[in-house]
């Protein structure tokens, strides 16, 4: 496998060749669009074009191009990170084609999305996915009388700004939500500072065990989406109370840590978060890991562009980036990122892009790890996880990614197997 850069497309006449496989990243997409180089993969009879859109959103991660037509088809099989807007390939009668957050990654596939927790993760979350205008309805659920209702009719009021159509409405039963499609939970109790997520474990187990169980009589068929911490173990807990297969339930951290990470490096490199591709592995806490033998900046090896204790110092920096902000903000904790990271990952799914993500899903064997829910590069479909996908991590990476699952283990055991 070859990654392809925007020198790649700089040096290209007309066209650049690559191989089925390869990974050309946003910053040669965005060149090769302005240079007007057609991308080829070998061996297809048609030039796979890059995206009109220029990347205006969260910064994207390198993917693959597919054999398509034009316009292309959603990428598959991807270190896709979140937002790269592709064009549109159908809309409804009257509304105008749009590019913008979110936007833009093929026909709009409908159904209904329930955000449990209307707080401030749940409530940036509903956000982000009525901008989106990918789904026919949203609903948020709170058990606090009016709160849901009210976020509702303020995302309503921004509708004719965002110009999005989703139905919006809030509701404090899921019973009251009707069935959904994809299922989000956001509902617990938030870190304060000098907490660690485990303290959440007992508070929390109560609030999720509940909604799972509730989720599974009514929204049977639903992909379930897990943000409440501590994340990974709040997610074993969902499937287990859930019953639903373990590709329908999944957690999101690594998306989110994931992003934390390329923010800081891009600070210190001076150069913008589209240009880093790193995935964050392992569990949303002490035992996060981040492969740098995969992280690129525009390609090169981050390790080549930054000397080795300020990549150690980012990699911490990262890890306690969620207690930094609940330190900072005094009372709550972080949101902004949060609720985004659970929306590109919905958002991923309801496309059935096929797009590679690092989620806390039950490993199946891959990487030397079975039967605990840990954080891994999961490919994303309608129906949550297709598959879990092997990078080539080193012997130490490999090392640690299998200490974070054995830790993981011993939290729930000694919480009695779920928490």
């Amino acid at each position: 496998m070859t990654v392809w850069g925007a020198d790649a497309v700089e040096a290209a006449t007309g066209e650049l060749r690559i191989s089925p496989g390869d990974l050309v990243t946003p910053l040669a997409l965005e060149r090769a669009s302005e240079r007007g180089v057609l991308i080829v993969v070998a061996g297809d009879s048609q030039p796979a074009r890059p995206p009109a859109a220029a990347v205006t959103s969260l910064p994207p991660s390198t993917f693959p191009l597919a054999p398509a037509a034009v316009p292309p088809p959603p990428p598959a099989g991807a270190l896709y990170r979140r937002g790269a807007p592709l064009p549109r390939t159908g809309h409804r009668p009257g509304q105008a084609s749009r590019s913008g957050p979110g936007r833009g990654l093929g026909a709009r596939p409908g159904g209904r999305v329930i955000v449990v927790g209307a707080g401030h993760v749940g409530m940036i979350t509903a956000a982000r996915l009525a901008d989106a205008d990918v789904f026919d309805e949203l609903v948020l659920v709170d058990v606090v009388d009016g709160l849901a209702a009210g976020i509702a009719l303020d995302l309503v009021h921004t509708a004719g700004l965002g110009g999005y159509q989703t139905v919006i409405r809030g509701v404090t039963g899921l019973a009251d939500a009707g069935p959904a499609d994809f299922v989000v939970i956001t509902a617990g109790r938030a870190r304060q500072p000098g907490m660690s997520r485990s303290d959440l474990v007992s508070t929390n187990a109560a609030i999720v065990g509940d909604v799972a169980a509730q989720v599974r009589e009514a929204s049977p068929s639903a992909v379930l989406l897990v943000v409440t911490n501590p994340l990974d173990e709040m997610t074993q807990h969902a499937w287990q109370m859930s019953g639903f297969p373990p590709g329908r339930v999944l957690g999101m951290a690594g998306v989110l840590d994931t992003a934390r990470f390329e923010a800081l490096a891009a600070l210190s490199l001076g150069r913008s978060p589209a240009e880093v591709t790193v995935i964050a592995l392992g569990s949303h806490g002490d035992e996060m890991v981040i492969p740098l033998s995969q992280a690129r900046v525009s390609g090169r090896p981050l390790t080549e562009l930054l000397p080795a204790a300020i990549v150690a110092q980012l990699v911490d920096r990262a890890r306690d980036s969620g207690a930094e902000v609940v330190g900072l903000l005094k009372k709550g904790s972080a949101f902004m990122a949060p609720g985004t990271s659970a929306a590109r990952m919905v958002l991923a799914m309801a496309r059935d892009t096929g797009e590679v993500m690092p989620a806390a899903v039950l490993a199946d064997g891959s990487y030397g790890i079975k039967g605990v829910y840990v954080g891994l590069p999961a490919r994303l479909g309608r129906a949550g996880v297709r598959e879990i996908v092997e990078l080539p991590l080193t012997e130490q990476e490999l090392a640690d990614l299998r200490r974070a699952a054995r830790r993981i283990q011993e939290r729930l055991a000694a919480a009695g197997g779920a928490p």
